[in-house]
């Protein structure tokens, strides 16, 4: 039986389990890492975040002596970015004594750089890259079918638009959405249910691929903005709290808070 020790954090309650791993020498099974996640069997979280060593990362071509944010979903399956989770991430990093949250602090992610600044008023800003539109798709969830915008944010997003807030809050997303044509999403997509609300405000719900619905999604929240409300800045509702978006520069920005809630340690059996 193996020890983890870990601690748990939550952004706008996107929950995560986390835990440093310098040296990459911690390899957790799909199994293992869904054991985590169980909100009954486990700690509970929307997916884990791994602190390792960017040297220790094969995938990895830049700098190797950032820190790489390894980030897996609740089901085990490898994810390129989680824009709560990032802030998190950051969060974590600082209250370890890992980083110096006076500067701006860039982070290894499979998306690519990503850079992470402290606000006076408790919150972290995160750089989420330059978002990319892509084909029009159909999204389907029971019996249902809504047009949607492709977007990537260095990971795959439909957003869908809504009519009003009690047509999001009727939707059942304990079901997984699925989608035309089947092909475009061969990993699997996160999919934003929206209601534009003013030109600089947004509500959504998000299903997120190997995880489900969850209170927040840091990356659908920049692909909602984006395609919703581009170049500007922008507020986003989530069940779990309230992110704001700037995308009036050449990559867009996502602020929000980050809580590390609790450490302690789990046993692997």
């Amino acid at each position: 039986m193996r020890s983890l020790d870990i601690a748990k954090g939550h952004g706008t309650r996107n929950d995560f389990v986390l835990f440093v791993d310098r040296d990459g020498l911690i390899s957790l099974t799909d199994a293992e890492v869904a054991h985590l996640c169980d909100r009954r069997a486990g700690i509970g979280a929307d997916g884990i975040l791994r602190a390792v060593w960017a040297s220790q990362v094969r995938e990895w071509d830049g700098d190797p002596e950032l820190w790489f944010m390894d980030y897996r979903n609740a089901d085990g399956s490898i994810a390129e970015m989680c824009g709560n989770g990032l802030r998190v991430f950051l969060r974590y990093l600082d209250e370890e004594g890992l980083i110096d949250s006076t500067t701006e602090v860039p982070i290894a992610t499979r998306a690519g750089l990503r850079v992470g600044r402290f606000n006076s008023d408790g919150t972290i800003s995160v750089t989420m890259g330059a978002v990319q539109r892509g084909a029009a798709v159909d999204i389907n969830l029971a019996g249902r079918s809504w047009p949607a915008q492709s977007a990537d944010v260095g990971n795959p997003h439909a957003v869908v638009v809504l009519d009003s807030a009690a047509e999001l809050a009727d939707l059942d997303l304990t079901e997984q959405p699925t989608w035309s044509p089947a092909g475009a999403f061969p990993r699997g997509v996160n999919v934003e249910f929206v209601v534009v609300e003013a030109p600089d405000a947004l509500r959504l719900r998000v299903h997120e691929r190997g995880v489900g619905e969850t209170e927040s999604c840091g990356t659908g929240v920049v692909a909602a903005a984006a395609t919703l409300a581009p170049n500007r800045r922008c507020q986003v509702t989530v069940p779990g709290g309230v992110l704001q978006v700037d995308t009036t520069g050449s990559q867009a920005i996502l602020t929000g808070p980050a809580v590390v809630a609790g450490r302690g340690s789990f046993a692997l059996s």
